[in-house]
C-alpha cells in the first residue's frame, strides 16, 4: 500500500498513516483503509488494531484540492456515502480499533478517529470539525457521531465556531478515552491494545457487537441526511469561495448563496 503501512506484534496490528505533510485523508488512503481491514478481518494472528499517524498529525483533515476535481453535488454526496460505509465498517469491525491521536485530528481526520472503538490522545493535540471554515459540512458522519460523544450542546458549538479542542478537553467531555502527555501517548495505546489482545477474540468480538445496539435508527437516517447535505452544500456559492480561500490562504468572505 502507498500510504499505510502495518506490523504485528502481540496479537496487536500497529497501523500507520503515512501521507505527509499531514496526513490528508484522500480517498486514496480511505480506500487503503476498506482494503487493511478487509485483510485483516481474518486473520486470527491480529486481534486488536492500533491506528496512528506518522510525522506531525494524526490527520489534519481531507484533501482539499481533491475536492476541486469534483463538479457536481451528486459525486460529492457519493464521496461522503463511500467515506461513511468505510467508517462505519471500521466502527462495527468485529476487533477493537484503538486510535492514538497526537498532533492534529480535524476534520476528516477526527471522523475516522470517532470510528474507531477508543481513542487516546495527546493532552496537546487538537481535535476539531472546520468544516463550516470552508462553507461545507462534515461528510462523513461527523455530524452524527460527534454529539454522541460530547453532547448536542458542545457539538454545536465545535461545528459552529470551528473551533478545534485540546486533548485534555477531549477527554473531559468524552471525545477522548484518556489523555496523555505526547510522549508516552504510543506506549499507553500499546500498553492498552496488548491488554485486550489477551482476552478470548470470541468474547471480545461479541462485546462489540453489543455495544453496537446502542446506535438508534435515527442515526443511519442522520447519516444518509449528511451525504445528500453534503452535495447541496458543495454546489453553493460559498462553498466554491470556501475552497478557494482555503488554497490560497485567505479569509473567506461569505455572501449566503
Amino acid at each position: 500500500m502507498e500510504f499505510l503501512s502495518w506490523t504485528i506484534e502481540d496479537h496487536v496490528a500497529i497501523v500507520t498513516l503515512n501521507r505527509p505533510p499531514a496526513n490528508a485523508l484522500a480517498s486514496g488512503v480511505i480506500l487503503e483503509i476498506n482494503s487493511f481491514l478487509d485483510d485483516v478481518a481474518n486473520d486470527d494472528t491480529v486481534r486488536v488494531v492500533l491506528l496512528k499517524g506518522e510525522g506531525r498529525f494524526f490527520s489534519a483533515g481531507a484533501d482539499i484540492k481533491e475536492f476541486t476535481s469534483i463538479s457536481t453535488g451528486e459525486e460529492f454526496s457519493e464521496l461522503a456515502t463511500s467515506g461513511q460505509l468505510i467508517f462505519e465498517k471500521l466502527e462495527t469491525f468485529p476487533k477493537p480499533v484503538i486510535a492514538a491521536i497526537h498532533g492534529a485530528a480535524l476534520g476528516g481526520g477526527l471522523e475516522l478517529a470517532m470510528s474507531c472503538h477508543i481513542r487516546l490522545v495527546s493532552e496537546n493535540a487538537k481535535l476539531g470539525l472546520p468544516e463550516l471554515q470552508l462553507g461545507l459540512i462534515p461528510g462523513f458522519a461527523g455530524t452524527q457521531r460527534l454529539p454522541r460523544y460530547v453532547g448536542f450542546a458542545k457539538a454545536a458549538e465545535m461545528l459552529l465556531s470551528s473551533d478545534p479542542i485540546s486533548g485534555r478537553e477531549a477527554a473531559q467531555f468524552g471525545l477522548a478515552n484518556h489523555a496523555y502527555p505526547e510522549e508516552e501517548l504510543f506506549a499507553r495505546a500499546k500498553e492498552l491494545a496488548t491488554k485486550i489482545a489477551k482476552k478470548s477474540p470470541v468474547a471480545v468480538k461479541a462485546a462489540l457487537e453489543m455495544l453496537q445496539y446502542v446506535k438508534p435508527a435515527s442515526y443511519y437516517e442522520g447519516v444518509k441526511a449528511e451525504a445528500n447535505a453534503f452535495g447541496t452544500v458543495f454546489v453553493s456559492e460559498d462553498a466554491k469561495e470556501g475552497i478557494s480561500a482555503f488554497l490560497e490562504k485567505r479569509q473567506p468572505i461569505f455572501k449566503g448563496k
